[in-house]
């Protein structure tokens, strides 16, 4: 961090799994804030998240949870999906942020936000940082949000379709998710753009 810079960390959750929504985040962290437990959130145990999400929550300067649906995922793409879930999450933060430290390797520019390294027309900045989840604190926190509120809203789907069991796997093609499938096909919250290749016949 920069002195003096306002820094903000997104992340994502959800790219993986064949059901619902995308959840994005954006933090911005207070300079000295420090936890020995923060790390990627997918490292981390579950309670451990819930803890720190009550942490973040309330220590952080500002910070911002997004959803995008199943539709929209279908009509975007998951990446881009991704990408505008955290665009909207940084639009809803209080306190505007002069940089943005990104995880992964795509983002696009939106809102004044260029690359690092733009020419100097530019408003703001932003970089991606492949595993910035385990590099930069903000970036973490992100992960922390967006995984926590994610698993919450898998799990109140959950309540709605019991058979799939998805407050256990989240969404993920998992063995018994792929057997619920082929037992009870598939429900309003399914991506239908995903390429589900346990389900495809074979010949034998």
């Amino acid at each position: 961090m920069q002195p003096g810079r306002v820094e903000a960390g997104l992340d994502e959750a959800g790219r993986g799994p064949l059901v619902g929504a995308v959840y994005a985040a954006a933090v911005i962290l207070p300079p000295d804030f420090h936890h020995p437990l923060l790390n990627d959130s997918k490292q981390m145990r579950r309670k451990d998240r819930d803890l720190l999400r009550e942490i973040i929550e309330k220590e952080a300067v500002s910070w911002a949870v997004e959803a995008v649906s199943e539709k929209e995922i279908d009509e975007l793409n998951i990446l881009w999906a991704s990408v505008t879930g955290m665009q909207r999450a940084v639009r809803r933060l209080s306190v505007r942020p002069d940089f943005l430290l990104v995880d992964g390797n795509r983002f696009r520019p939106f809102d004044g936000y260029r690359p690092a390294g733009s020419p100097s027309g530019a408003e703001r900045g932003y970089q991606c940082v492949v595993k910035g989840d385990a590099t930069y604190a903000s970036i973490a926190a992100a992960s922390v949000l967006a995984k926590t509120w994610r698993d919450e809203y898998m799990e109140k789907l959950a309540r709605e379709y019991p058979q799939y069991r998805w407050d256990r796997n989240m969404g993920y093609p998992t063995p018994d998710h792929i057997a619920a499938i082929r037992a009870y096909g598939f429900t309003p919250y399914h991506r239908r753009s995903f390429h589900v290749k346990q389900l495809e016949p074979t010949l034998f």
